[in-house]
């Protein structure tokens, strides 16, 4: 006989219930972003009168959880970036002139005094007066060499230094090229993506493209202009020495040092030394503040290593001006009056606060290590997003539609039945898309498209074995249970390996083709679901009520 115990009913019901009501926000969802938007923006400290009133749109209560709209769907920016890695190689070896210096130094008895040479970039050409140190030198230049942190260059040096007559080239290995070819990558993914999360997009998608492509799509911002401004702001801040200042912008450098622009000051320059004391790389936070004039400013903290340097360079530099760096202009240079231990300060300048917030913003992500070439670039308008859109509806219903008509002109009240767990089936869909934060675009909406067609399959199956059963001039009640029994596998084997599918392409494909496999496997799960529960449940509550002769299926 048929029996489902009522335990087992309320929790079929409380499961459906649950899934309405996660899925309900998206039947209002242009109120509900705008009421999330509002939350995150008082969270953020922006608690106005007017997002108190937008924010107050959607009950606290209540799921608040969207299925955000891709790319396709939204509208947005698309880019593909090429990073500059060879850039890093120069970076390198700036920074360890001054090692080198300084262990060449003691030794200048047998090498005599260092200078630095001018280099081609990625390159240190350094020129001492005995030649006859040459030896000597070499040896100290090649102790300062390190392992290559990888697996590929195990047992290779990060550097490699040569001599010819009274000068000496140091080069990164290639196994360090490699290496910090691939730490640059990782570094530039990172960064990006911290930086677009920290203005409040929706899903971004951020992906390494070849060896030194990231693709970059951006749902909901404005333009790919707008993107590119945020992504080519490097946000480059040092702490350098400064060795004199100027008003003459041609004024000539000396290897190892720059000339660069003041920010406050018009018409003035300074020349420093091209090596840091420290760099936004040792900047664990920095936030919008006040200075002690009422002055829009940032202050920042460095981590322990940054603050250890830059409280032993304080220490040793009393009385000499060392200059706060941003992007190549001097922000301020002030004199140091005396030890600054605890690694945090403040930066002053001509700010106002929207400067000051997003400053804060950049330094947090942390400064790209390399530029970007933006190979292309597409900026998609919210009206051809509209019409996938429409688009997408228009199918679904159709589909919809169809599959409701058929049911009910093939298995009368037991298509009834179907179609109203076809209902809920998509409603869980949604349900669970939004609950994980997924993202919808125009092939997650062929997945469910599909979908509507496959969650049928298992009933059709059910429902023709009960008919197969009646045949059998078995009772009403008999056949409804073989029905379902005997159907089981077959629905079981059939949905089992559309799921391996789905599950291959999630891990496997990118992008557009996880989408349709993540709703695919949702679809699928919410599939046997109703039909395999829910339409049972329906025929089994209507047979206890009717308690008919015979049935027609």
């Amino acid at each position: 006989m048929l029996q489902i115990g009522f335990w087992k009913r309320l929790f079929i019901w409380g499961l459906i219930a649950l899934g309405l009501l996660l899925a309900l926000p998206n039947a209002f969802y242009t109120r509900v972003e705008q009421s999330n938007d509002a939350v995150a923006a008082i969270e953020a400290g922006a608690d106005t009168p007017e997002n108190q009133e937008i924010a107050g749109q959607w009950p606290e209560w209540m799921p608040s959880n969207l299925v955000n709209l891709g790319l396709d769907l939204r509208g947005g920016a698309h880019l593909l970036a090429e990073v500059q890695v060879a850039d890093v190689y120069e970076t390198r070896m700036q920074a360890s002139w001054p090692e080198i210096r300084d262990a060449l130094r003691p030794e200048r008895a047998s090498v005599g005094t260092i200078r630095l040479q001018d280099s081609e970039p990625g390159t240190l050409r350094i020129r001492i007066s005995e030649p006859a140190g040459m030896p000597r030198a070499l040896e100290i230049v090649r102790g300062l060499a390190r392992p290559v942190q990888t697996l590929t260059g195990a047992g290779s040096s990060d550097i490699v230094a040569s001599g010819q007559g009274d000068l000496i080239t140091v080069t990164l290995s290639d196994a360090e090229k490699q290496a910090t070819d691939e730490r640059t990558m990782q570094q530039s993914l990172e960064i990006v993506r911290r930086r677009i999360d920290e203005v409040g997009t929706r899903e971004p998608t951020i992906q390494r493209q070849g060896t030194d492509r990231i693709l970059i799509q951006v749902p909901g911002i404005g333009s790919a202009g707008e993107l590119k401004a945020l992504l080519g702001t490097t946000a480059q801040l040092t702490f350098n020495p400064v060795v004199t200042r100027t008003t003459d912008g041609a004024t000539s450098v000396g290897p190892g040092e720059k000339l660069v622009p003041s920010l406050d000051e018009q018409g003035m320059f300074y020349v420093i030394e091209t090596a840091a004391v420290v760099s936004g790389e040792d900047l664990v936070d920095a936030q919008p503040t006040f200075d002690q004039n009422g002055g829009p400013a940032v202050s920042f903290r460095f981590d322990s290593t940054g603050a250890r340097r830059f409280g032993d360079y304080t220490a040793e530099n009393i009385g000499s001006p060392f200059a706060i760096v941003l992007d190549n202009e001097v922000v301020s240079a002030p004199v140091i009056q005396s030890h600054i231990p605890g690694g945090s300060g403040i930066i002053t300048g001509r700010f106002n606060v929207e400067q000051t917030t997003k400053l804060a913003v950049l330094l947090r992500a942390g400064a790209l290590p390399a530029d970007m070439n933006f190979l292309e670039e597409r900026t998609i308008g919210p009206e051809l997003g509209q019409d996938s859109i429409e688009a997408g509806k228009l199918a679904t219903a159709v589909a919809f539609a169809a599959v409701l008509i058929f049911m009910v002109l093939c298995y009368g009240l037991f298509g009834l039945f179907a179609n109203i767990a076809l209902i809920i089936n998509i409603a869980l869909i949604f349900g669970l898309l939004s609950t994980i934060g997924a993202t919808l675009t125009l092939p997650g909406i062929a997945g469910i498209v599909l979908t509507v067609g496959m969650a049928v399959d298992a009933n059709v199956l059910v429902f023709e074995r009960i008919r197969e059963e009646l045949k059998s001039a078995r009772g009403p009640a008999r056949a409804i249970e073989l029905g379902y029994e005997k159907a089981l596998s077959a629905i079981l084997d059939a949905n089992i390996t559309t799921f391996i599918t789905a599950v291959i392409l999630f891990v496997m494909g990118s992008g557009p083709v996880r989408g349709f496999a993540i709703t695919l496997g949702l679809g699928i799960l919410t599939s046997v679901f109703t039909a395999v529960f829910v339409t049972r449940l329906m025929v089994v509550m209507w047979y206890e009520r009717r308690r008919p002769k015979q049935i027609e299926v």
